[in-house]
C-alpha cells in the first residue's frame, strides 16, 4: 500500500465507449443512441487513450470497469476519467 492508503489496480479490465453527437451534444439514449466501443483494454490503456481525445468532446465518453472502492465505479464519467489520471501520477 502507498503513503495515500489508496489502492486502484489500473490493470483491470476496462472498456472506453463513445456516444454519438450532433454539434458535440450526446445524443440520447432515448431516441435510440448507443455508445460504441473505442477500446478494449486496461484502466489504464483505457483512461490513456481517453486523455488523447479532444478536450472539447470529453464528455461524450464514458468508461465501463469492475467498481474498486468509492473511487472507481462500474461506469467512469469524464470528469471522473480525468480525476483517476491525475491520482494515477501520485500512486
Amino acid at each position: 500500500m502507498d503513503d495515500t492508503g489508496v489502492q486502484i489496480n489500473f490493470d483491470a479490465p476496462a472498456v472506453l465507449r463513445k456516444w454519438p453527437s450532433v454539434n458535440n451534444e450526446r445524443v440520447s439514449a432515448s431516441l435510440g443512441a448507443r455508445s460504441y466501443l473505442i477500446i478494449d483494454g486496461t484502466l489504464d490503456e483505457c483512461i490513456r487513450k481517453f486523455l488523447t481525445m479532444p478536450i472539447n468532446q470529453h464528455d461524450l465518453y464514458e468508461m465501463h470497469t469492475a467498481p474498486q472502492s468509492d473511487l472507481v465505479r462500474a461506469v467512469l464519467s469524464a470528469d471522473h476519467i480525468v480525476e483517476l489520471a491525475r491520482l494515477r501520477d501520485f500512486l
